[in-house]
């Protein structure tokens, strides 16, 4: 049965209309001895839903219901009255638009709202104008939204700071229940609960309190949990460990996979190369939480010392070194770690030695040789001299026969001429002969490239590039020493 939609009407309606509408609702015909009593439906109400307040063993004789807000009768709180003989109702000072009244007497709410809490009181008027009166509740209670945890302090160090977490928002009729990591709080002196369980303080924290937390509302028509909460404290961060599925690896073949290893939690880590922060590149990759880095190939410039740093807010630790060794092809053909202008570089310096060597040979050389030379010219000049007086005398004194005179020096200065010679040969061999040898050992060392397939040589530079006369060491030559 539908309620009256019409509006009320004021006034008196006549009885005959009263008694016939009376008689049309036989269905609601109980023993006169039953009490009318009221009943919420639901019991408990979500804010927003329909309820009813059901009134129960309503009788035939019934001439009319007025309901009022409160616990009693009073003409100010009336909500609407019916009369069953008309079907028409009245509305009061509180009505507000979302009550409808039935003829049994039952008094529905629309959307209903927290302020529609309260007691209800109903007044049946019977045909003989006495009255019944009776008082039922109505609950109505919040649908309540996800609650969310908030902490006086978000910086916490360890075993000295205290940390108070509140569940917000507040509301009334709710429960208040707390999860630490998915499981019921368990008890401890360094936890404490506010009375109405709303918020909870932890003492001196510890590492192993970071949780998460979770704050659980709850009243009769609804639950709902908060968001995971973790906190944040600071503590020394332990050295991290560096492992490696293989420290010695080989070029362009091997992947190398870097673990960082740390029992801390709430931690970020960074990787460090020779004591650098490493630069990312395609071949080099990490993990989500940085946890792990991958090399992939290996090149011979990832050889060197790898760590792992793991910081928080407050402190950072970083791992032991560890040393990646990368093998490489050596062997003839392969890339030189020389360039072209550096060879050429060493050539040419090699080459100014060896002459600047032959020069100071040279000068010293000849600048000894001139000097005996000079010293027997002069010797030669005074034994002219001497032999001409010699012979002028000769004739004057004697008048004999002519006695011929050598233009040749004397044994003793050329024997002097010859041994300066040959001592400084025997001191300027062994110098050019040590000369000699430092310029074909550095030459040999230069790392020297095969042809290409196209028949021309790779970086550096190619035997061409220099003379005949100053490449040993190549194919082909060879450096033959003679020292007399």
């Amino acid at each position: 049965m539908e309620p009256p939609s019409a509006p009320g009407h004021r006034g008196h309606v006549p009885w005959h209309r009263l008694l016939l509408a009376v008689s049309l609702l036989s269905f609601w015909n109980l023993p006169a001895t039953a009490q009318i009593t009221i009943e919420s439906v639901p019991f408990k109400t979500a804010e927003g839903r329909d309820v009813l307040l059901l009134a129960h063993n309503a009788t035939e004789d019934t001439l009319g219901y007025s309901w009022y807000r409160g616990e009693r009768v009073e003409n100010n709180q009336l909500i609407v009255t019916y009369r069953i003989d008309t079907q028409a109702y009245t509305q009061g000072p509180t009505f507000s638009g979302r009550e409808r009244i039935y003829p049994n007497g039952s008094l529905l709410f629309q959307n209903a709202t927290q302020n529609d809490t309260g007691y209800y009181t109903l007044m049946v008027t019977k045909n003989d104008l006495q009255r019944e009166i009776v008082t039922g509740l109505l609950r109505v209670y919040p649908v309540l939204p996800r609650p969310v945890i908030t902490s006086n302090n978000p910086n916490l160090v360890e075993h000295k700071d205290t940390v108070v977490l509140t569940c917000e928002p507040e509301t009334q009729h709710t429960t208040y229940r707390w999860w630490i990591n998915n499981q019921s709080l368990s008890n401890s002196t360094r936890l404490q609960l506010s009375e109405d369980n709303r918020t909870l303080t932890l003492f001196n924290v510890t590492r192993n309190d970071t949780g998460p937390y979770e704050c659980e509302t709850q009243n009769p028509v609804s639950a709902t949990r908060s968001d995971p909460f973790t906190l944040n404290v600071i503590h020394p961060v332990a050295k991290p460990i560096v492992e490696a599925n293989s420290t010695t690896v080989t070029e362009h073949e091997d992947t190398v996979v870097l673990k960082c290893l740390t029992n801390d939690t709430g931690v970020s880590l960074r990787w460090l190369f020779n004591g650098q922060s490493l630069l990312l590149a395609e071949r080099i990759k990490l993990s989500q939480d940085n946890g792990t880095l991958t090399i992939e190939p290996v090149r011979r410039e990832d050889a060197g010392n790898y760590q792992c740093e793991a910081s928080n807010l407050g402190n950072s630790s970083k791992s032991d070194p560890l040393r990646l060794d990368v093998k490489f092809d050596s062997a003839p053909g392969s890339s030189s770690g020389l360039s072209g202008g550096a060879i050429a570089g060493i050539v040419i310096g090699v080459l100014a030695g060896v002459a600047l060597i032959a020069g100071l040979v040279y000068f010293l050389f000849i600048r000894k040789i001139g000097g005996a030379s000079d010293q027997r010219q002069l010797t030669e000049n005074k034994s002219s001299d001497f032999n001409h007086i010699q012979d002028h005398s000769d004739k004057l004194s004697k008048k004999e026969s002519k006695k011929p005179t050598s233009a040749l020096p004397s044994p003793s200065a050329t024997e002097m001429i010859h041994s300066e010679v040959k001592k400084k040969k025997r001191v300027m061999q062994p110098v050019l002969l040590a000369a000699l040898l430092t310029y074909s050992k550095l030459l040999s060392s230069i790392p020297r490239r095969p042809l290409s397939p196209q028949g021309k040589w790779e970086e550096g530079l190619s035997p061409s590039s220099f003379p005949s006369e100053a490449r040993p060491g190549w194919p082909g030559h060879s450096l033959l020493l003679r020292c007399q």
